[in-house]
């Protein structure tokens, strides 16, 4: 039985990646190519040991839309514990908003929001110009019925989730995983806060970003890559896990979309490039990536200095490092 690897206080680096099949050379020219497209930060981890990082890992950059992802690993903890019914429509949980949601609307389930098919396009913030152009006219779908990247989903599933636990979306990812798996740089208390709720006027759904460092969400990938456990201890449901990150819809291009993560359907999921199967990745807009391809035990973190608007790494240029990063690795 094969040892298993983890992180400790800090990661550790691979001993001998050329032994475990890595070309150095290849290495050395997707990182010229990633700072040749603006990777602010970039870790290959794979069997829990740093393969090859370069830039500011330990910086915190915003998140962006991987903050959905964090928020449905908590939703699954809760879940788990019975405070979060999946089944619960808008109605019964006393979900509204500025404008007032329809009966049907009001019909949508936790689970359809968790897999971004609510039907319910009451205006929302926090949204990208792909998301503005993905949103069909408002009422035109049923609860369940159409899949779309829909900002009131996710800024809905915050609402329902403090509600329904009574915790501060920060304090519990705090508390139940960047604790756990021993995160260096997160921080939510009196001397620092790395999330904050942006309000609208549009709608009393707040947006709740984090910063996080790559380093940290290279722990966040190594759980879910491993099954929701870290070390002896089962931090995540491993049914949730497995949930999570299978697709129940197809997303264009980048493959299909599971809960809040974005799936690979068969080798599908960034332009102009192919994954191994079985690949799912959280995304932020701007060029922030958590990739985890389970076939090759491999978690690859991406950031980019999204502080500075015109630093923002496109996804096909992070698809052209991402298959120069396979590439570089002969199985």
């Amino acid at each position: 039985m094969t040892t298993e690897t983890w992180p400790g206080e800090h990661w550790s680096a691979m001993e001998s990646p050329a032994k475990r099949g890595w070309s150095l050379a290849a290495l050395d020219e997707a990182r010229a190519f990633g700072d040749q497209i603006g990777s602010a930060a970039v870790m290959i981890v794979q069997g829990g040991e740093v393969v090859s990082q370069w830039g500011e890992i330990e910086r915190r950059y915003k998140c962006h839309s991987i903050r959905k992802s964090l928020l449905s690993a908590l939703i699954g903890l809760h879940v788990d514990t019975g405070e979060i019914d999946l089944n619960k429509t808008m109605g019964e949980l006393n979900i509204d908003d500025v404008e007032g949601l329809s009966p049907r609307e009001k019909a949508a389930k936790v689970i359809d929001l968790l897999m971004a098919r609510s039907g319910v396009y009451h205006p929302t913030g926090y949204e990208t110009d792909y998301m503005k152009n993905l949103k069909p006219a408002r009422h035109s779908q049923g609860p369940g019925t159409w899949w779309c990247y829909n900002n009131w989903d996710f800024n809905a599933l915050g609402t329902i989730f403090e509600q329904c636990t009574g915790r501060s979306i920060f304090e519990d990812f705090r508390d139940r995983i960047a604790l756990r798996v021993g995160m260096q740089d997160y921080r939510y208390d009196d001397t620092r806060r790395d999330g904050s709720y942006v309000p609208f006027d549009v709608s009393i759904h707040r947006a709740y970003p984090f910063r996080l460092s790559s380093r940290d969400l290279a722990r966040f990938g190594l759980l879910f890559l491993r099954g929701g456990r870290w070390k002896e201890q089962q931090v995540l449901p491993e049914k949730w896990v497995r949930l999570s990150t299978r697709s129940y819809s197809h997303a264009g291009e980048r493959g299909g979309y599971g809960y809040m993560w974005w799936i690979a359907q068969g080798s599908v999921h960034f332009p102009q490039m192919e994954v191994p199967e079985g690949t799912y990745t959280a995304r932020g807009a701007g060029g922030h990536y958590i990739v985890v391809i389970p076939s090759h035990d491999l978690v690859i973190v991406h950031r980019a200095d999204t502080d500075e608007p015109h630093k923002k790494v496109e996804g096909i240029a992070f698809g052209a490092l991402l298959e120069r990063i396979l590439a570089a690795h002969s199985r």
